[in-house]
């Protein structure tokens, strides 16, 4: 077969971008009064003024992973992944997350689906230590096929805590730690390559099926709060869809990733079935590392102690922009 991109299996993030930007150049309206808005939007989360406090919002979903829930019958981890996908969003600025509500749509109504859900979310609340507050269903048919799941976090920190990234410089090292596998992006292409090649119950050479392999839930990276308590953070970066492309909201300033943790099996059988290029795969994925710290040397160790399995993958460069091994990983 040719070889496959992400806006072939139907999700153009050149052109999401681009409508993304046409959307918030309307939002131009701003609260009057107190509470006010903090910063821009574009971010990971929102944030919002509260006294000697910021508040953040965040709201994401699990994404075709849903199909692959359907395709499998198995609905039990799918929660873990929803509240993952905003917690994180929220610990790169360093925020606690607090309290979640989730909005479930779906074509018809299932018992057994709504609480294999539940179990999902519960183990997310539980890892992430936040409260479910509430939650909203809805049943759309004609305009949801199957059930659609994405949440709303919320959370707090001290106004003084908070990372945005501005402190990033030149000379800042990058510790990389490691996903649990693809997480929650990704799946439009994942699925093309599957179902035009294979099965989900094809079996890896490590022995996992490929099933299982899409369904392994998001990590969630709770041990960032620590972290930042103990030692000098400039930035940090949830590796999301677009993959490296996300370091872009960070800073003006570029990064030279030298030495990739290693992207586990999936990636490479996906890479090799789709014959996808390296550089797709890295505006696609996470390849191995899910969150990264952006941060002085001296924090290196730091990171280690609560991370074990991090590790420093690249530097903070002035020259603008995404390199992997020396090769660019750019918008098209």
């Amino acid at each position: 077969m040719t070889s496959l991109t992400y806006r072939e299996a139907g999700v153009d993030i050149d052109l999401e971008r681009t409508a993304i930007e046409a959307l918030i150049r309307r939002l131009t309206f701003r609260r009057k009064g107190q509470y006010g808005m903090m910063g821009e939007i574009g971010h990971f989360s929102g944030l919002i003024e509260f006294g000697t406090q910021v508040l953040a919002l965040t709201t994401d979903g699990v994404g075709t992973k849903m199909v692959v829930a359907e395709r499998l019958k198995n609905w039990k981890t799918i929660g873990i992944d929803c509240i993952a996908m905003n917690v994180n969003d929220l610990y790169v600025m360093n925020i606690e997350p607090i309290a979640f509500v989730d909005y479930i749509a779906s074509d018809k109504v299932s018992e057994t689906v709504m609480s294999q859900i539940g179990e999902g979310l519960n183990e997310g609340a539980r890892q992430a230590n936040i409260n479910i507050v509430g939650g909203e269903t809805a049943s759309l048919k004609g305009l949801v096929n199957g059930v659609d799941l994405a949440g709303t976090c919320l959370g707090v920190q001290a106004r003084e805590r908070v990372v945005t990234g501005s402190r990033i410089q030149p000379g800042d090292v990058m510790v990389g730690i490691p996903s649990t596998g693809i997480h929650s992006n990704g799946l439009t292409l994942a699925r093309r390559i599957i179902e035009a090649n294979s099965d989900y119950g094809e079996r890896l050479p490590g022995g996992r099926r490929l099933g299982e392999e899409l369904l392994t839930p998001t990590r969630i990276y709770h041990q960032t709060l620590p972290v930042c308590a103990a030692c000098t953070v400039h930035g940090m970066c949830h590796i999301t869809g677009s993959g490296l492309l996300n370091f872009l909201r960070l800073t003006r300033y570029g990064f030279e990733i030298d030495h990739p943790l290693p992207p586990q099996e999936i990636f490479h059988w996906l890479k090799e079935t789709g014959e996808v290029s390296t550089e797709e795969m890295y505006r696609t994925f996470n390849m191995g590392m899910g969150y990264a710290f952006i941060l002085p040397q001296a924090g290196v160790e730091t990171v280690k102690q609560y991370f074990p399995d991090g590790r420093v993958v690249g530097t903070c460069v002035e020259k603008p922009g995404i390199r992997i091994e020396g090769q660019p990983v750019e918008y098209h």
